[in-house]
């Protein structure tokens, strides 16, 4: 065992998100590999593995925690211009070669990132709770790494901030089961979730599925959370206009109020020689997901070179509501009901 593996692994604890099986094995139903693991074998995160007929869960440590903008998750109808404390652990259910978190998303994966190792914190979910509180965020967010393989940990988290009046987000590939997301219901406020591509093929390379994805916008709606929907447009790989157009109208068809963040990528990780993406893509897709019917269309990753698509405005009235550069909201009109004050259209989102 590798001195990475031996002290994750003691940053554990039994899990919940699971069911047994005969002969000691366990069904993790944490994401939609549904991993079946056997005793002291590991789940394809590497991160939850069988102990004695237990799925033990990563627990107790964060490998990073900011207050950074909202705005950077993102998040443009989510609290706009509030700040919020991010925080995340290690490991992922995907193996992504432009993942822009790769150092702590890949760990136990890749041995470029044993590294990782040292950004580890142990804290307690009250402690970073109050953190969040005394920082001045109104919401705590897990990110950098896959937080539905660390649910159990999120939840423990979320049930603090709650108490302390905080909002509470996923930043996700969205590779989730119902389990996951009915356990995550009383607590996760809002939901952002990549749409990576719509080819199954294409997917499977990640890492994951692209039915199950779409399933999760589709069921993470239904139960109330707030969904944003981002997008790295990636030159030769997702930037053609069938993709786009196929992507949007999805999104369409379970709401036009869903925000669709198309972002600039930029060479990261495995894909160091692919071509980043310049803002006249980006405004193609943005245009793609106006035209299909989509009432809030941003790009991003781009500051200052992408028009007025940082900003918000009113799908009726089409007035500027929020006026962004980058992370930065230099105004927000959005009345404190969420409606804009120039017609009275209600601006989806959460507002306070």
């Amino acid at each position: 065992m590798s001195t990475v593996q031996e002290k994750l692994d003691s940053l554990t604890k039994a899990g919940s998100l699971y069911s047994t099986e005969s002969g000691g094995a366990v069904r993790c139903q944490a994401c939609a590999h549904r991993c079946r693991i056997q005793p002291g074998k590991r789940g394809v995160c590497l991160m939850r593995f069988n102990r004695d007929g237990q799925l033990y869960v990563p627990w107790g440590y964060v490998a990073a925690a900011n207050v950074d903008p909202i705005e950077k998750k993102p998040f443009a109808h989510f609290l706009p211009g509030s700040d919020v404390l991010t925080f995340g652990m290690l490991g992922c259910n995907f193996h992504c070669d432009f993942c822009q978190n790769w150092v702590s998303s890949q760990t136990l994966r890749d041995p470029a990132c044993d590294n990782s190792l040292a950004y580890i914190q142990q804290v307690s979910a009250r402690d970073l709770a109050a953190y969040a509180v005394r920082s001045g965020a109104k919401a705590v967010a897990s990110s950098y790494n896959e937080p539905l393989i660390t649910s159990e940990w999120a939840i423990e988290i979320f049930k603090a901030a709650k108490k302390e009046g905080l909002r509470c987000a996923y930043v996700s590939n969205g590779f989730a089961t119902p389990e996951a997301l009915h356990a995550l219901q009383p607590y996760l406020d809002g939901y952002k979730i990549d749409l990576k591509c719509m080819t199954d093929a294409a997917y499977r390379e990640l890492g994951g599925s692209l039915q199950i994805v779409l399933d999760t916008i589709r069921l993470a709606r239904e139960l109330g959370m707030w969904v944003e929907v981002v997008t790295l447009v990636i030159p030769g790989f997702n930037d053609s206009n069938e993709d786009l157009w196929e992507m949007a109208r999805y999104l369409a068809s379970v709401s036009n109020d869903i925000p669709w963040h198309v972002t600039a990528f930029h060479p990261m990780y495995k894909r160091l020689e692919a071509t980043a993406t310049d803002s006249e893509t980006l405004q193609r897709a943005a245009e793609i997901g106006q035209e299909a019917g989509l009432h809030y269309v941003y790009a991003g990753n781009l500051p200052g070179r992408v028009g007025s698509l940082e900003d918000t405005h009113c799908p009726k009235c089409h007035a500027v509501l929020i006026r962004r550069t980058g992370y930065l909201v230099r105004s927000n009109r959005v009345t404190p009901q969420g409606t804009c004050p120039d017609c009275g259209q209600p601006i989806a989102g959460i507002w306070s």
